[in-house]
């Protein structure tokens, strides 16, 4: 059975380690995530964007979510994941989904509060939770593409906490979505403001490519939640090329999709490990 994320962050947050949220494609990506959560005895995120949910609506994904959920003995979410519009924050609360993320970031301040309320309080009548974001996180992923806005101000994130009902905050620390062209500038010092200023689980946005080091840190500094996808979508890849390579006659996608899923698998457990998750389900 699926779970919401409240407890979940909560939890991370009060005990000093991060959930890992790993952005899924396909049914191979679904399985490998909750096998590997299985294997860590971790809680875990499954997170779908918009131009994943183009490919496959948020039913399919909250059907497979809930058959590699029901045989887990730890907390599965399902999450959307820069959700773009109501309209899709609807659809996916009524197809399953346990957690959404209004991206209102590149919106006015006001309207940014206003439209996450509107996404918080639909979330809540559905049983769910629903995050915000407050600074632009810089980069593209998927079709999703964002010039970076600074840093997010404590003070501004405060106020947006009280009047958006969030129930956890994506905030800019310097990360960015995608691959690193150049050393990102953080601000780690910035995490411990943001998390005493809102009184809400943290979210590090941008994760992929940052040194593991660096992902400690943060999760040390207070980030609670961790969004991993291009590494994973880079480990699938290489995976199903290597199968194929192996075997150049191969057809059966069976076959090769299920090399890109234990590399998927493998990534995950390490960046499990990572966010200090083992053993906290």
């Amino acid at each position: 059975m699926l779970t919401s994320t409240k407890e979940m962050l909560a939890k991370a947050r009060d005990g000093g380690y991060a959930v890992g949220a790993f952005n899924v494609e396909n049914a191979e990506m679904v399985f490998a995530a909750v096998a590997a959560a299985k294997t860590c005895k971790a809680p875990v995120i499954l997170q779908t964007t918009p131009s994943t949910l183009r490919y496959l609506p948020p039913a399919c994904f909250a059907g497979m979510a809930q058959a590699a959920a029901g045989k887990a003995a730890v907390p599965v979410a399902l999450h959307l994941d820069h959700g773009d519009s109501l309209e899709l924050v609807r659809a996916c609360l009524e197809a399953g989904y346990t957690s959404v993320m209004f991206d209102g970031s590149g919106l006015p301040f006001e309207e940014n509060a206003a439209q996450t309320a509107r996404a918080a309080e639909l979330a809540r009548s559905f049983g769910a939770c629903c995050e915000g974001e407050l600074g632009a996180i810089g980069g593209k992923e998927d079709s999703l593409q964002a010039q970076a806005d600074g840093y997010t101000d404590p003070d501004q994130a405060a106020q947006f906490a009280a009047l958006s009902g969030a129930d956890s905050l994506a905030v800019a620390i310097g990360t960015a979505h995608g691959i690193y062209q150049t050393p990102p500038k953080l601000d780690l010092g910035r995490i411990p403001l943001l998390a005493a200023k809102t009184g809400l689980p943290l979210v590090l946005h941008g994760a992929s490519g940052l040194s593991d080091a660096t992902v400690r840190e943060a999760v040390a500094k207070g980030m609670a939640k961790v969004n991993f996808a291009t590494e994973l979508r880079q480990a699938f890849t290489k995976g199903v090329r290597a199968a194929l390579a192996a075997q150049p006659q191969s057809f059966d996608p069976k076959k090769y999709l299920a090399q890109g899923q234990r590399c998927v698998q493998q990534l995950i457990e390490h960046k499990i490990q990572v966010c200090g998750g083992i053993g906290q389900a």
